[in-house]
């Protein structure tokens, strides 16, 4: 008996048989992608993470043992099917869900109740244990004296007397800000008859509202020198340390002892700072530089009143056109156009346009002028 295939039958035999072609040589492609992958990374360990194995042995188990080995995966069929076996314990592992209440042991303090010891420590270096655990058990924790000094210790942080001997520069700024005023010297190179000559210009701050005073300008800040800045600006009437218990300063040589004598005697103690900490007059020094690169920095100077007039300039503009970081970016002496939205926008010029300020014009008042 003769048997013919029909046309269909022909059709579908073909079709399955190119289909079974481009698989297999989708299948060669990939095992010798394998085998480059292999030679590229030699003995490397492949390090995949829970994702990637997830999927590759759910792949692999579809596949069986014996499949995977013809293939020649970059993973052994030993490894895939062990990685699947330990996402199926994971899938009947209820540890998790386990009543922590019923583990034995005093249960652990709280990260809640944590923080609250530590953050309470730090802030009170004088409280001891009994007196943390008394505040503690005022914000609804209930724990132990003996808690609270474990805790303290797992942290690093020492008992009462030991954790904080010394008061540190931050509290003693914060508990006499509105007292402080702090003093330093910069310098400048003018262009004299006698040529290249430096000058010494000296200026204090109220650290407070960060007003700036020029205290003097000389080329030699001798102690006579010296000694007259004090009393200039201890003055009674006018003096720029006028209720000022404090004054910060370096140990540069031209702050003699008499000179914090005769501060000393308008009540005003000088605060000697430790050497080579520019950061603990940090409010100053950021003037200076602001004062040298928005200002002296770009300009050659001949002679003392071209340099006296430049520095009053720059300090009209740091005053009451220069916003500032440190005061919320406010202006330290805000005019009466601040803020005003109506009018037109002008731009007020220092310096040659050095230095400008944007503000709008009243429409009913004068127009603020540049200090001549």
């Amino acid at each position: 008996m003769t048997f013919v295939l029909r046309p269909w039958q022909i059709l579908f035999l073909s079709l399955a048989g190119w289909v079974n072609r481009e698989q297999q040589q989708i299948i060669d492609y990939l095992r010798t992608e394998n085998q480059v992958l292999r030679e590229l990374h030699g003995r490397q360990r492949l390090r995949l993470n829970d994702h990637q194995r997830r999927r590759l042995a759910a792949k692999a188990q579809a596949l069986g043992r014996k499949l995977l080995a013809q293939i020649g995966t970059l993973f052994s069929p030993d490894t895939l099917l062990r990685w699947h076996r330990e996402l199926i314990a994971r899938k009947w592992d209820y540890s998790d869900r386990k009543d922590q209440d019923r583990k034995p042991g005093r249960p652990p303090t709280s990260d809640d109740a944590v923080q609250l010891i530590l953050q309470m420590a730090r802030d009170n270096p004088t409280w001891g244990y009994d007196r943390l655990q008394g505040a503690l058990a005022n914000l609804g924790h209930q724990v132990s004296d003996q808690t609270v000094g474990n805790i303290l210790k797992a942290h690093g942080l020492e008992p009462a007397p030991k954790r904080q001997p010394k008061t540190t520069w931050k509290t003693f700024l914060q508990a006499h800000w509105d007292v402080l005023a702090a003093i330093d010297f910069t310098t400048i190179e003018v262009w004299t008859k006698n040529g290249l000559v430096t000058f010494y210009l000296l200026f204090v701050m109220e650290l407070a509202t960060r007003r700036v005073h020029l205290a003097g300008c000389t080329v030699q800040p001798d102690a006579p020198w010296m000694e007259q800045v004090a009393r200039n600006l201890t003055a009674a009437d006018d003096g720029f340390l006028q209720g000022k218990r404090y004054l910060l300063m370096d140990r540069d040589g031209k702050f003699s002892p008499a000179f914090r004598a005769i501060l000393q005697s308008a009540g005003v103690e000088a605060v000697l700072l430790p050497p080579r900490s520019p950061n603990l007059n940090a409010q100053l020094e950021r003037f200076n530089r602001s004062l040298k690169g928005e200002c002296l920095g770009q300009m050659i100077f001949f002679g003392e009143a071209m340099l006296r007039k430049a520095v009053q300039e720059y300090l009209a503009h740091y005053h009451a056109e220069r916003n500032h970081q440190g005061l919320d970016n406010r202006l330290i002496q805000p005019g009466p156009e601040v803020g005003t939205a109506t009018g037109e926008a002008q731009c007020r010029e220092r310096l040659g346009g050095l230095l400008r300020y944007y503000y709008r014009a009243s429409e009913s008042g004068p127009t603020p002028k540049a200090a001549a």
